[in-house]
């Protein structure tokens, strides 16, 4: 593997993760509570909400750090899939007053994490480039 490919997929991971990160602090600081509540509402269990630090703090500093990368990356894409479902289904086919797709951020983070899951960690990581799921 050249150089710049594993530079490159360092500074994919890293940044997908990074951002990701940073919703699930802002959710240790103030809960789940609204996630709780849209999980209500669609009939399911609304203890499924702390789910939400696995895919958006753990994952994300899997991935960050390079240890089971691939895993960490399809947990973030799930989370993704999922706060789409609840939250963003009616904007899908909007967009926004800068005439972006209105969920731009979360296809970013959705096929950014994907992206991620299918290249593996590269061997700028704490798991090496030869692990199974990095």
């Amino acid at each position: 593997m050249t150089e710049m490919a594993s530079g490159g997929k360092l500074l994919l991971r890293v940044l997908i993760g990074a951002l990701v990160l940073l919703h699930g602090i802002a959710k240790l600081k103030t809960g789940v509570g609204p996630v709780m509540g849209m999980l209500a509402q669609q009939g399911l269990p609304p203890e499924l909400a702390y789910f939400v630090y696995v895919g958006e703090v753990v994952a994300p500093v899997m991935m960050i750090v390079g240890i089971w990368t691939r895993f960490a990356a399809l947990l973030v894409a799930c989370n993704m899939v999922v706060a789409v479902a609840l939250a963003h289904i009616p904007q899908l086919l909007l967009l926004n007053d800068q005439g972006g797709w209105a969920l731009e951020l979360q296809a970013m983070f959705l096929f950014g994490a994907l992206s991620v899951m299918m290249l593996g960690a590269g061997r700028y990581s704490a798991g090496g480039a030869l692990g199974r799921w990095n």
